[in-house]
């Protein structure tokens, strides 16, 4: 649905994007992350046709952004980091005169404004005045103006910054709900909430994209498990590097006593999964379990890793 092929943007000497090349499929949340500075503002200005890439194209549903600017634009809805709202106009008129500028058929607006009054749960402040709303409603409001039209896309920037717990928990949700019927690219920080929302993310690094992550994989075959007991750790690690399931025992850091296991298995074989024979060996040696958890990879743990 959006695609950047070998983009690099230059302000002056600098240059915001360098390469960068990915794809963003039809429907689903796609995260866009980075540390301040990394490229993510210049990423969504060139989606949006803010300006135009100084190297490379972007590609919008099959069209070039730079030959078919009018047609691109038209599939896209924008929340930039500061909503764009008129601050004396009500929720309701201030809807109406987006969908004007968007051309929407003026028999449609009232039937499509009410619409995403509802969607964006705004039907309570429609007859307010945006200047009066409160932070959560006006990211509401943000949001409702680029659903105007009807886009297939939304590109949203920090969609959250600088609400309280119960607005932003209420934003998630909605951008969850957008996701299911249209593509959305947002921006975000908080790593937890890109973990929560996406279905995919990319992370973007001194204007290089260096990694794209797939939140939605399912589990592997392979299963890597942290194993906290009691007793020698030499005699545990070597009966469960007996089990046909254990591919590799690694030891961990040891404290008051307690034997720390890093396990590489596969999930299941013939004998069972993994953890109920892991839970044997350690009955048969004595070996009361203290914790046995997955070690599974976070996005936090990627993101880290990739920007340090």
């Amino acid at each position: 649905m959006i695609e950047f092929r070998e983009v690099t943007k230059r302000f002056g000497t600098v240059e915001a994007l360098k390469e960068v090349s990915f794809r963003v499929p039809r429907n689903g949340v796609t995260g866009l992350l980075g540390r301040n500075g990394a490229g993510k503002t210049t990423a969504m200005n060139l989606m949006t046709g803010c300006f135009p890439p100084t190297k490379g194209s972007v590609w919008i549903g099959g069209k070039e952004m730079a030959r078919e600017s009018a047609a691109c634009r038209r599939m896209i809805g924008y929340l930039p980091e500061q909503p764009p709202l008129y601050d004396e106009m009500t929720v309701r008129d201030y809807l109406r005169f987006v969908c004007e500028l968007r051309e929407v058929r003026k028999g449609s607006i009232p039937d499509h404004v009410k619409e995403i009054l509802s969607l964006c749960g705004l039907r309570e402040a429609e007859h307010r005045v945006l200047g009066h709303l409160s932070r959560g409603y006006r990211q509401r409001a943000g949001i409702a103006q680029a659903l105007c039209g009807s886009p297939e896309i939304l590109i949203l920037d920090e969609p959250t910054a600088g609400m309280d717990p119960g607005q932003t928990a209420e934003i998630r949700a909605l951008i969850r709900e957008l996701g299911k019927q249209r593509t959305v690219v947002f921006s975000s920080h908080i790593l937890s909430e890109v973990q929560q929302i996406c279905d995919r993310a990319v992370i973007l690094k001194e204007g290089r994209m260096i990694r794209e992550v797939d939140l939605t994989a399912p589990e592997g075959e392979l299963l890597r498990l942290k194993l906290a007991a009691g007793g020698p750790k030499t005699r545990l690690k070597a009966a469960l590097a007996e089990l046909p399931c254990v591919l590799q025992a690694e030891e961990g850091v040891e404290k008051d006593g307690t034997a720390v296991l890093l396990l590489t298995c596969r999930r299941q074989d013939e004998q069972g999964r993994a953890e109920d024979q892991i839970f044997r060996v350690c009955g048969e040696q004595n070996a009361p379990i203290r914790r046995l958890a997955e070690d599974r990879e976070t996005l936090e743990s990627i993101f880290l890793r990739e920007t340090e």
